[in-house]
Formats: C-alpha cells, structure tokens, sequence
C-alpha cells in the first residue's frame, strides 16, 4: 500500500496555514489538474489526493484529529478515521469553487446526520466495563412508507425536469472559460424522482420522530473525555440512506479514595505512628474489595507500597494497571490524660542516648 503525503505537502502550505491559505491554494491547484483540463497521466489521482487534503484540512474538527493522529487515526474513540473518509465525488468540491465540472456523478444522497450523547460513569464503571442506557429523540424513516415518503400502495414518479437522472445541466462562462455545470435537479433535489401521492403520516418526508432506548456497552478501561461510536445509532439520512453514527462522549467522575494515573490509581493510607514504628498489617481498600498490607516496622510518611493488578483494566489489551498505597503517618491532634503520660515516658526514652543505638 503507498504511503500517503502530509496534506499540509500535498496543498503546498504550512502547518500553520489559515483557513484561507488553505482555500487558496486548493484552488489554483484543483483548477490546475482537475482531469477536464489536463488530461496528463497522473491529474486524476493528483485531483482525487487534492480533494482528500481539502476535505480534511478545510473541516476543524478533522483537521484537528489529523494534526493530532496523523492518518492512522481510529475513529472509535475521540478521532476521526481518514483512512475510510468518504468523498462524494471529484466534482464536488470544484464545483463550489468553479461552478461546476463538464461530467460528474449522480448527486449522492445526504446521509444522516451524526448524534452525540454524555455518559457520566464511576471510576469503577471505567476499570472494569459498564452498560449504560442511553434515551435519545432520533429521526427514523416513516414505518407507514417505510421511508418511501409515498403513501401506501404507491410510487414515486420520475422526475420530468431532469427524466430521472436527477441532474441539470447548463453551460456557464467563467474567468476560466466555458464549463458546462452539471448540479442535482431542484426539482427532486437530486433523487430522480418526485413524489405525487405524499404518506398521509409523515407528509412525504419519508421520517418521523422518535424515542429510542439504545443500550450502551462501554468497554473497560475507558478514561475521561473517551468517546464510543454507535455506528448507525443516529439520525436517517434521506431516503433509505444510510444512517448517522451515535457518538457517545464519557465522563469519569472523581472518587472519593483513588485518583487516576493512567491505567495506575493511587491512594493515601493514613497510618498512626505507633503502627508505622512497630509494623502492622492492615485492610487497604482496592476497587473491588479490600486487602491485607503488611507494613514493616520504621515505616515513613511517603513510603509507596505497590498492589499489583489492582488497577484499571487495559483498553487495547489484556491485564490490569496495579494500585500504590501512598503512606501517611499522621499525629494525633488531641490526646487523653493517660496517652499524653505514655507519650511522656515514651519521649524520655527515645531522648535517652541508647535509643539511638
């Protein structure tokens, strides 16, 4: 498989190039090897390799995930996915710019549109996995014309302005000389047909309202700001198209004992200092259950014991992150009349010259 160019080369500008530059040079250079014009060996793939760095660079928010992935972007969490994008045609992007190409494809029919939805999950929801019903008001197609927009025991009929093929064509002068602008009918916008006997339910739109009940299974290992795509979960497109996607965008909420380094948690044991200086063992609470941890003896505030695989379970992978107890000598704030005469005598000891031994 060829290694694809930087867009930021294949337009000829820099990285930090504005919207405009990026416009700019699109089109002196779509203009120059659009496959009408220079019918050199290469214009055809050198227009299509054009057309793909626009799509992405003249988008923010894929530009965005391109700056950051690069085009090994996976889509299924957080990014977009420039390896399958779906370009709807050389025409199209030349024709915004140019009025229009001399040929061109059938005008596609616009696909649903993409819905998003916030989950807010517990830290222990992210270690280990979590299912999670989402309610949503999504467009469907119309169960009584099943999406036809027809009403029932009917068809649509073809489109007399264009005969069904669902272009026009009319030729333009431009400052670049005489194109023949091939664009969808306004008529049928497009389908090639029109519809005479309209769904008395949805009025011939083909689509109706709806709520859905979606199940969402969130994979463990997720973190904060992670996002799920429920491919086809979203609103229809136009007729029986295909749909959107559902993105669902996830929030990991604090938690009261651990914080989050990674796949790692940490989390601060607070121990008296008569258990640190003579050693103890004590229960440590993990995120499933708690654990004994035996502390030796002259143990200091700071000292980091480590639980192995007792933390976050890896996304793209097998096994767990581990947990470190972080100690914490604490000192008492008030003491009795009896622990103030034990801590007395406890401190003429530790002050006598054999304690140092």
């Amino acid at each position: 498989m060829p290694v694809k160019r930087d867009y930021y080369e294949v337009l000829g500008v820099d990285r930090n190039a504005s919207d405009e530059e990026i416009k700019g040079a699109f089109r002196k250079l779509a203009f120059k090897y659009h496959p009408d014009h220079n019918r050199e060996h290469g214009a055809e793939d050198k227009f299509k390799e054009l057309n793909e760095a626009y799509e992405v660079l003249s988008d923010r928010d894929k530009r965005a995930g391109y700056d950051h992935y690069g085009h090994n972007s996976n889509a299924d969490f957080g990014g977009q996915n420039f390896e399958g994008a779906n370009f709807s045609g050389l025409g199209d992007i030349f024709d915004a710019f140019f009025g229009g190409a001399s040929t061109g494809p059938r005008p596609a029919q616009q696909r649903g549109s993409d819905l998003h939805y916030g989950v807010s999950i517990t830290l222990e929801e992210a270690a280990f996995g979590v299912e999670k019903e989402i309610n949503l008001l999504r467009t469907e197609h119309c169960p009584a014309c099943q999406g036809s927009g027809s009403a029932p025991n009917t068809q649509p009929s073809r489109c007399p302005d264009c005969n069904g093929s669902g272009q026009v064509r009319r030729v333009q002068q431009s400052i670049f000389g005489r194109f023949v602008n091939v664009a969808a009918c306004p008529r049928c916008r497009g389908e090639g047909t029109i519809i005479t006997d309209p769904c008395p339910k949805c009025r011939g739109t083909g689509k109706e309202k709806n709520k859905r009940n979606i199940m969402a299974k969130i994979p463990a290992g997720v973190d904060d700001s992670s996002r799920l795509r429920l491919s086809g979960e979203g609103d229809v497109g136009s007729r029986n198209t295909q749909a959107g996607d559902l993105y669902v965008s996830i929030s990991v909420k604090k938690h009261a004992l651990f914080t989050r380094d990674g796949d790692d948690i940490h989390y601060e044991m607070p121990i008296n200092f008569a258990k640190a200086a003579l050693g103890a063992e004590v229960d440590v609470p993990t995120l499933e259950d708690k654990v004994k941890l035996k502390i030796p003896s002259g143990s200091q505030t700071g000292q980091v014991f480590r639980l192995k695989n007792k933390g976050i379970t890896h996304l793209q992978g097998h096994g767990r992150g581990d947990e470190f107890v972080n100690l914490k000598v604490v000192t008492p704030d008030s003491l009795t009349a009896q622990q103030r005469k034990l801590f007395e005598e406890l401190a003429k000891t530790l002050d006598s010259p054999g304690s140092r031994k």
